[in-house]
């Protein structure tokens, strides 16, 4: 008896489905025609259409190969399939079942087949687009000048070409298979082959174009362990905890990968022949797949096991040593490290030298303002408006001003529209009339007035300051201070800008009169939107009637949109990899973004492969730098140099590495000239150029490792480094942030600008040498200073502790944090001098009292091994003098023991060192500190209290050992603060007229 058909959809139920899709692809089409439209207008406005024509193109070129090729390869099979069906077919209970579906599918089996072949197509043609970025390469690679160094092939292959290579074997493995198991379906429902009834169970077409299909798998298999081949000098080597290949990969698995590739071209050729020219059954190429199988398991697996086991294991430090070599070398050229000028430093010194007090390339310049604790400082002075904000981390530059150069703190008083309130943010006054911020603020870093504030010279809101803690006039004026694209900028925070007639609507900035001046736009950036086409482009893709509706909107208005400088550049060069800090610098007048952008690989062969986000991860990360992506990389260049013009927004983008292949495949894949010249770099814009953080963290931690270049020594690890963490919260497992210093190190010609981390032996706490960055003649240049390995030069760490834990320096912060008042640490500065170390922190306190900011109060030194020579002045050049003072009457050049702020009124007499229950007490207040500081970042308000109140108490015990040991004190030191934490204004300041 026939099975009936499946019953027919109604024709009511068709329409609606019909209408419903057709909806569906109505509305998706439009919003992706809004995107792409708005897209390029967008690129048209900054002149980077290139990106967006290219990428587009190559997006769709690829979408339509692949996606044809995998659908015409797949709807070919399941046709051929459905040819070769028997035309006769023996009568079965399986037959009977199958026959529904056979006259379900046949009146319309090409519609069916195209329908499927189209969803395969489609979702291949998608995951094709996305490697746009691959073929660009693929197409424009070139040489890298440098070959691997076991089969002597250019790098170029490996970063160019192999990765799109896999990809399009993976996609023939897809496309093979889906073919496969679609023909054999088909087979199956018209008979091709079958489970029951008398006869063979599978006819000799069906088993022909099965057959081909499963030599053509095996056929790229063997294409595959070619390509493993070349992949192995990529991937881990387990016995040497570095990348590449080793010992047992070159001995046993290369030779390995090269028998089984053969072995699947006979395996290929022996399916073709016993299947179908031959004994014609599927007998012999099952034992031909089931021989690949055991020799990819034998000779692939166990083989390179046993080597790896017996032969390596026991002598892997001789048998690995040549691999570790090429591990080195290709790690130190990938990373930029090869050039680094390594050289050693002594640090026997440990008194201090008279010539401190007299220095001016590295005291002088010794930076005191923290740029991540005076932001909050920045805000409650130069603030002015609630809703101006200067970010949760300054920026540090350096500005030649009278003549002398300087580091700078820099911040930009920006736009937040988080800050407006209810009546300030509705949608006229936040996209029409709050448009902009206005003035770069800078402060020199070494100093400070007006009881620790930082001293203004810029980005005043008047001709001139009015406030005596501040410059008189700007000395790093800009002619056009007003900030429409800043870091402060969200993706909805659009502008509005451009009126008719004189009235001018935007907020501009507060007069010194009480009133408000307000201003109109006049840069060249911006979308124009005085059509009514545009207006309504713009009013669907925002979903805002009022583009359509309000008349701030008019026929001179402009659109300014992607607003923050790092996103802006990141859509105009979306192959870069854009540095977590960019920063503000005022260059001919203007105010200029500078981000550093970085080519990356993940295929240089031999090369350590590291994970940028969690190697550029530290104190100050999501606080004021941008976090990076889970990028894994093992080729890295600051090869560009991006600008955005923080008033009209234009983006310009300068090669900074004229000698990297993969920019110069970028910039061939749009056109040649997407980037411009290193020769073009204005010299005032080079002027503020600085080794970009987060190269430099990820070269440090490699440094850590590869400054070790004897294999032997690198198996071992003996001489390994590590990053320290964070001083004044060494729990916290946040690693201490590089800083910038203009300053100078021994064996360098002058100072300079430069980016410095200290780092410390693995496992251990005391320094083991500096690490440097800066630029040379316009060329980066990385530098290490190495101290001996039995070191006496404590570490960051241990140098904040002895500093701190210090008798008469910790009843001092004791005194600076009562009433309600905090100490916050500043940057920890290692500072190599006179063939000794000195160590500067400053000490900042903030009142618990509304709106109060950090007020530098005091400033910590150390000199030689970190406890022996330490002081607590009221100012760097007062605890110079006091360092000095101390190495002059330490006898025979031996330290003394360690003191306070002032040295005894007694030239001989020394304080008396911490010893027994005094030692014992101070100890204790140290672990109270520690449990508090543990409490308070655990959020744990219970442990908080209980830890408070340990505190207090081994606080009061340290008082009365303190007391019994020295019943009759002198008067306290001189310049001690009093009991009171310093006032802190509880009202916002008096803007800067």
């Amino acid at each position: 008896m026939r099975s009936s058909p499946l019953p027919r959809m109604s024709r009511r139920g068709r329409v609606t489905i019909g209408v419903l899709i057709g909806v569906f692809v109505l509305f998706t089409l439009l919003g992706w025609g809004v995107n792409a439209w708005t897209d390029w207008l967008w690129f048209d406005e900054v002149r980077y259409t290139q990106v967006f024509t290219g990428v587009l193109a190559t997006r769709l070129l690829l979408f339509l190969v692949i996606g044809l090729g995998m659908g015409v390869i797949v709807a070919g099979n399941l046709w051929l399939a459905y040819r070769l069906r028997p035309q006769l077919r023996p009568h079965s209970a399986e037959q009977a079942t199958l026959e529904r579906y056979r006259m379900l599918l046949s009146p319309r089996l090409g519609t069916w087949i195209a329908l499927a072949s189209a969803v395969i197509g489609l979702f291949a043609g998608l995951s094709a687009q996305g490697r746009w970025s691959q073929w660009l390469l693929f197409r424009n690679g070139g040489s890298f000048g440098v070959k691997d160094p076991e089969f002597g092939v250019d790098v170029g292959f490996y970063v160019f070409q192999l990765p799109f290579w896999r990809y399009l074997l993976g996609v023939g493995f897809t496309a093979v298979v889906l073919a496969l198991l679609g023909a054999l379906a088909v087979h199956y429902i018209f008979g091709g082959v079958r489970l029951q009834g008398v006869g063979d169970r599978m006819t000799n077409a069906a088993r022909a174009h099965l057959s081909s299909l499963v030599a053509v798998f095996v056929l790229l298999k063997a294409i595959a362990y070619v390509l493993d081949q070349r992949a192995m000098l990529l991937e881990y080597n387990e016995g040497a905890k570095l990348y590449g290949a080793g010992y047992a990969d070159i001995n046993a698995l290369l030779p390995a990968k090269e028998i089984l590739a053969w072995i699947a071209v006979v395996v290929a050729v022996a399916i073709i022949v016993f299947s179908n020219a031959w004994m014609r059954n599927l007998v012999w190429p099952g034992i031909a797949l089931a021989l690949l199988g055991v020799s990819a398991v034998a000779i692939g697996g166990i083989y390179p096991w046993a080597v790896q086991t017996f032969e390596v294991k026991p002598s892997a430090r001789d048998k690995e040593a040549p691999y570790i070599e090429r591990s080195i070398k290709a790690t130190r050229a990938a990373f930029g490290l090869a050039d680094t000028k390594s050289s050693g430093y002594a640090a026997n010194n440990l008194v201090p030298p008279a010539s401190l007090a007299t220095d001016t390339s590295v005291v002088q310049n010794v930076r005191l303002l923290d740029p991540q604790l005076v932001s909050e400082t920045y805000t409650q002075l130069q603030q002015v408006r609630g809703f101006y904000d200067f970010g949760p981390k300054l920026d540090i530059d350096r500005y030649a001003v009278s003549g002398k150069t300087s580091d700078y703190v820099v911040g930009v008083r920006e736009i937040n529209y988080g800050e407006l309130t209810d009546q300030q943010s509705n949608w006229i006054n936040r996209h029409t009339v709050y448009t902009h911020g206005y003035g770069m603020v800078a402060a020199p870093a070494n100093q400070v007035v007006c009881g620790g504030q930082p001293y203004f010279v810029s980005g005043f809101l008047g001709e001139k300051a009015q406030e005596a803690c501040s410059s008189q006039a700007e000395q790093i004026p800009a002619q056009q201070p007003r900030i429409y694209y800043g870091e402060r900028m969200e993706p909805d925070d659009y502008a509005i800008v451009g009126q008719t007639g004189e009235r001018n609507v935007e907020f501009d900035r507060p007069t010194s009169t009480g009133g408000e001046q307000y201003y109109t736009y006049t840069g060249e950036g911006g979308v124009e939107i005085g059509s009514f086409t545009r207006r309504l482009l713009y009013a669907i893709k925002e979903q805002e009637s009022n583009f359509l509706l309000s008349e701030a909107v008019n026929d001179d208005s402009k659109l300014l949109y992607v607003r923050n400088p790092r996103d802006r550049v990141e859509k105009v060069a979306p192959f870069l990899t854009l540095d977590g800090d960019p920063y503000p610098a005022v260059v001919n007048g203007r105010v200029i973004w500078i981000i550093d952008g970085y080519t990356t690989a993940a295929t240089y062969p031999y090369a350590e492969r590291v994970n940028l986000q969690a190697e550029t991860a530290d104190e100050l990360t999501g606080r004021g730098t941008f976090q990076l992506a889970r990028e894994n990389v093992n080729y890295i260049r600051n090869s560009v140099k991006a600008t955005v013009d923080a008033y009209d927004g234009t983006v310009k983008l300068y090669n900074f590495d004229d000698t990297d292949p993969v920019l110069k495949a970028w910039n061939k894949a749009f056109g040649g000239d997407l980037v411009l010249p290193k020769g073009d770099i204005p010299p005032e814009l080079a002027a503020h150029f600085r080794y970009p953080a987060d190269l430099f963290k990820v070269q440090r931690n490699l440094l850590t490792k590869f400054h070790v270049t004897d294999p032997g020594d690198f198996y071992s690890g003996q001489d390994f480094w590590q990053v320290p963490n964070v001083p004044d919260a060494p729990d916290s497992g946040q690693k201490q942030p590089p800083y910038y210093l203009f300053t100078q190190f021994p064996g360098q010609e002058g100072p300079r600008f430069q980016l410095t981390a200290a780092v410390t032996p693995n496992g251990r706490q005391n320094l083991a040498a500096l690490v440097s960055g800066s630029y040379v003649d316009g060329r980066p240049q990385l530098e290490v200073l190495e101290l001996p390995d039995q070191t006496r030069i404590s570490g960051p760490a241990q140098v904040h502790q002895q500093m701190t834990n210090n008798g008469d320096i910790r009843q001092q912060l004791n005194l600076l944090s009562s009433n309600q008042a905090q100490v916050q640490y500043g940057n920890l500065l290692s500072l190599p001098f006179a063939d000794g170390m000195l160590y500067v922190e400053p000490v900042y306190v903030k009142s618990s009292n509304q709106d109060a900011y950090p007020l530098l109060q005091k400033v910590l030194l150390s000199y030689g091994d970190g406890g022996s020579y330490v002081v607590l002045a009221n100012n760097l050049s007062d605890g110079i003098k006091q360092l000095v003072e101390q190495g002059k009457r330490a006898p025979g050049g031996a330290p003394p023991p360690t003191t306070g702020e002032n040295p005894p009124t007694t030239g001989g007499t020394a304080p008396p060192v911490l010893t027994g229950e005094l030692a014992e007490a101070a100890g204790k207040v140290q672990s109270a500190i520690g449990e508090v500081k543990a409490a308070q970042a655990s959020g744990d308000f219970e442990r908080y209290g209980r830890a408070l109140k340990a505190l207090d108490e081994a606080m009061t015990a340290f008082q009365q050992a303190q007391a019994a040991a020295n019943p009759s004190p002198g008067p306290g030191p001189s310049g001690s603060p009093p009991a009171s934490s310093p006032a802190s204004p509880s009202a916002s300041p008096t803007p800067n007229g």
